[in-house]
């Protein structure tokens, strides 16, 4: 009987993980879209998303790392928070469009410091996300 509800078990996994991926993404899209509309533009400057992208990266940059460190938080419950919900809410893809049409309207120098600020402001509040969430240093070897 051990077999059997093990077996179960294993294969409502995988089931469960991709039902909060994709209850995360319902989440995420509109919270994303909620902050296209609440961010005013900055004439062509792309700074909805740009606010976005840095503060998905600060929460998922947290959220594992406190997740892993800290909290005891299953493996279908982080993929849905982490791939659904801040999957959805960032955009690499829209960074890129936005970024070549800054390119297009002849706006070189805006489009190099959005490409700046998305790289290094997404890394930068990454880095602070893992620090704030707990992040363990390895030893020195």
């Amino acid at each position: 009987m051990d077999t059997i509800h093990s077996s179960k078990r294993n294969w409502l996994e995988p089931l469960k993980q991709y039902a909060a991926v994709g209850l995360g993404g319902l989440i995420g899209a509109p919270l994303r879209e909620g902050v296209e509309l609440l961010v005013p533009s900055l004439q062509s400057f792309p700074l909805a998303t740009l606010i976005i992208n840095w503060s998905g990266s600060f929460f998922l940059a947290w959220f594992y790392t406190i997740s892993i460190w800290k909290w005891r938080v299953p493996q279908w419950f982080r993929a849905g928070l982490g791939t659904g919900v801040i999957g959805a809410y960032t955009t690499f893809s829209t960074f890129s469009v936005e970024t070549v049409k800054l390119f297009h309207k002849g706006k070189a120098a805006e489009a190099i410091v959005y490409l700046v600020l998305s790289l290094l402001g997404g890394f930068a509040f990454a880095f602070l996300g893992a620090r704030l969430g707990g992040e363990k240093k390895e030893a020195a070897v």
